[in-house]
């Protein structure tokens, strides 16, 4: 229950204003009931970039669905030199996110590679040669009622090239037999096969090149013992 959920109590506000209205995002955000915004990018991410264990493309193109105020996208240009896009359904987060993104003290070439779009997800549409080199997923994929996941799984399949990777941060991260997935959110819960299970949809392939649940004095308190970062490659 909220009690004992992660993020305290504010999951239950959060609960109690969602529908599957993609606008309820955008008066979360106006109300300033977001949960999931830590302030900063999350520690999982910058490791798996900056270790350099996996070789993602540089100079490529980005996206993060859900960027929200939009830590992750400006890191991603920053680290890796992508032209990068964030996507947010949310007017009031992606004004929140140019304004993060002005007030960085960024240099124009960075501030040239850093985009935020008012856009649906589900829609999006880019053509062949602007296909992605690498998605970032960090509490989207959660946001989603799980009955409509394998939309999503379509739509990655849709927006990367192949031999893009995918990063998947899973948070809250729950097992899968747990008898009480549903408690966990922001709003939904996730584990590695519920993301598995539909990004295989229509015969597409990926291979699993990093799988690791972070050390926990890695993370930041609300993330311990929640986390899981899965790094995919499409293969085909």
């Amino acid at each position: 229950m909220a009690d004992d959920h992660p993020l305290g109590n504010r999951v239950g506000d959060m609960r109690s204003i969602l529908t599957e209205d993609p606008q309820t995002w955008d008066i979360l955000w106006k109300q300033q009931v977001t949960p999931w915004d830590s302030g900063e990018i999350q520690p999982p991410l910058r490791q798996v970039v900056e270790s350099g264990e996996i070789p993602f493309t540089k100079g490529g193109r980005a996206l993060v669905p859900g960027c929200g105020r939009g830590y992750d996208t400006i890191y991603l240009a920053s680290a890796l030199g992508h032209d990068t896009i964030g996507l947010d359904a949310s007017a009031t987060a992606v004004e929140a996110a140019n304004q993060l993104a002005q007030s960085s003290s960024l240099d124009l070439d960075l501030v040239s590679k850093i985009h935020f779009e008012v856009a649906d997800f589900f829609k999006y549409e880019v053509p062949e040669d602007r296909k992605f080199d690498l998605i970032y997923d960090y509490t989207f994929f959660v946001a989603i009622p799980p009955s409509k996941r394998s939309l999503w799984g379509s739509q990655i399949n849709s927006l990367i090239k192949p031999g893009g990777y995918l990063i998947t941060l899973m948070f809250p991260h729950v097992p899968v037999h747990d008898p009480q997935p549903y408690a966990a959110g922001p709003p939904f819960y996730s584990n590695f096969t519920s993301y598995e299970e539909v990004l295989r949809v229509g015969g597409s392939e990926w291979e699993v090149v990093l799988n690791k649940i972070p050390d926990d004095d890695t993370l930041l308190d609300v993330h311990k013992g929640k986390d899981r970062i899965v790094v995919w490659k499409r293969t085909a």
